[in-house]
């Protein structure tokens, strides 16, 4: 039993082989009736044994495994070969009980010591199916994975060339009064139009959200970032701006949740440029 259901992964795939019997069937055909989404994993692993059926290449049996079949079967039915074998009407031989009966003991037998293998064989192939299920998976992680680190690799090298610069301007950000406790600093270089914010305030009332504007010399204010802290949570980001913009102040306002086109709300932090 797994998770709460009375079947193992590989039931399914024994089941569509028909390999599983007695109550071990009965139990599986009880529990998908009410489960969809064990139902939903039985229908997958008939689709795979039929895709397997119709990938699978014919394979011939060795002259050595059809000797020794023909043996087994020769002894079995010396009693019947001992029947007379009656001409037809025509002259020819006709079909006696004997032959008949060697022939489906062939088929029996035959079909007997293949299954098992074939059984065995398509088996062994669902289970390479899932691992290989399984290695995409982890493959498509650590494509996720390193393309998230190659990100950060990115942002470590913008933040070292915006410090780095000459023309880099830090202003801090002080809580403006009757708007409680905060604080944050910007970090910006007008002719990179790269902006860098740190700031930690409490997290905004329902419906609402901070935002971040540059103030520029001459013009309208330009939203640099719309943020939600979450608590005990300290914001940093990286944001490009139009290059050559020169500032006079940067401000935090306390807008409707998502941001707008330009300031409404009151001012939470702000910071002159010097």
């Amino acid at each position: 039993m797994t998770n709460g259901h009375p079947t193992r992964e590989e039931d399914f795939d024994l089941y569509a082989l028909g390999a599983l019997e007695g109550g071990e069937r009965q139990v599986v055909e009880a529990h998908v009736a009410v489960c969809a989404d064990c139902a939903r994993k039985l229908a997958e692993a008939r689709g795979r044994v039929a895709m397997l059926a119709f990938a699978a290449p014919r394979v011939e049996a060795s002259p050595l495994a059809k000797e020794r079949l023909m043996a087994r079967v020769r002894a079995e039915t010396a009693p019947a070969r001992r029947a007379t074998t009656a001409p037809d009407r025509h002259g020819g031989r006709r079909e006696t009980e004997s032959d008949v009966t060697r022939g489906r003991l062939f088929n029996r037998w035959w079909a007997v010591a293949l299954t098992p293998v074939a059984v065995a064989l398509v088996f062994a192939t669902i289970l390479l199916w899932r691992q290989n299920e399984g290695l995409d998976r982890e493959l498509a992680n650590e494509r996720q994975s390193l393309a998230s680190l190659q990100r950060e690799i990115e942002e470590a090298h913008h933040v070292a060339d915006l410090l780095a610069a000459r023309d880099t301007v830090v202003v801090p950000l002080m809580p403006m009064p009757g708007m409680g406790k905060g604080m944050g600093r910007v970090t910006y270089n007008a002719h990179m139009g790269m902006l860098m914010y740190d700031g930690d305030l409490a997290p905004t009332a329902a419906g609402k959200s901070y935002q971040l504007w540059l103030m520029p010399m001459h013009g309208a204010p330009i939203n640099a970032g719309v943020f939600n802290p979450k608590p005990g949570q300290v914001e940093h980001w990286m944001i490009e701006l139009p290059a050559g913009v020169a500032p006079k102040e940067f401000a935090v306002t306390l807008e409707p949740a998502g941001g707008m086109p330009h300031p409404t709300g009151p001012k939470v932090l702000a910071g002159a440029v010097a």
